[in-house]
């Protein structure tokens, strides 16, 4: 299956891949392997369902997030395209030395740019503020019934007050990379098995 996927990806949108997410050209056609197997309805395209048979992501509290985090607003498919692009979010950040392009912009692997994709997960209605609503929403999907409302309000409420700077009792962007800082993100935010 592997030659068959990987000769329904033209060499020229390999080569753009590579330039755009940082990868490989074996992990391109994996990927594309991989990709290929999980269309279930072989249009070239993954659904939401697709993703939720992924038994890693199915499990994880924030499968949910993780999945509409490969969907662009509005959209109900992603194609492969658009699925490498929220992949590379998640290559080690050292793989940027070995694919140094001097007129690329930033890689999508950036330390800023694996923090933004962490905080549109928190970030629930979009309007790049994290509310103290949307944390508990976010903490309740973590810990399921662990934990009292009342505890998790009170965790909530200590994160905005140690993150808010600003004092609009919400955690913008900027104070969620502040707060974050000593935070390795590169070890938190990197898949590895890529190899």
């Amino acid at each position: 299956m592997g030659s068959r996927a990987s000769s329904l990806l033209r060499e020229e949108d390999i080569e753009e891949i590579k330039k755009e997410t940082g990868f490989s050209h074996s992990q391109i056609t994996r990927l594309y392997s991989r990709f290929h197997s999980l269309d279930k309805g072989e249009n070239g395209a993954l659904s939401r369902e697709d993703f939720q048979r992924i038994p890693e992501l199915a499990i994880n509290p924030l499968g949910d997030r993780i999945i509409n985090a490969f969907f662009p607003e509005g959209e109900d498919q992603v194609n492969f395209r658009g699925f490498m692009r929220t992949l590379a979010h998640f290559r080690p950040v050292e793989d940027n030395e070995k694919n140094k392009d001097p007129d690329a912009g930033e890689p999508l692997n950036s330390r800023n740019n694996k923090l933004l994709f962490a905080f549109r997960l928190y970030d629930l209605d979009r309007d790049d503020k994290i509310s103290r609503d949307e944390l508990l929403q976010v903490l309740r999907m973590m810990v399921g019934v662990n934990i009292s409302d009342e505890q998790l309000g009170s965790i909530a409420d200590r994160t905005i007050q140690e993150a808010d700077t600003n004092g609009d009792s919400c955690i913008s962007f900027s104070e969620f990379i502040k707060a974050l800082e000593k935070v390795d993100v590169e070890q938190k935010m990197s898949i590895r098995f890529l190899h």
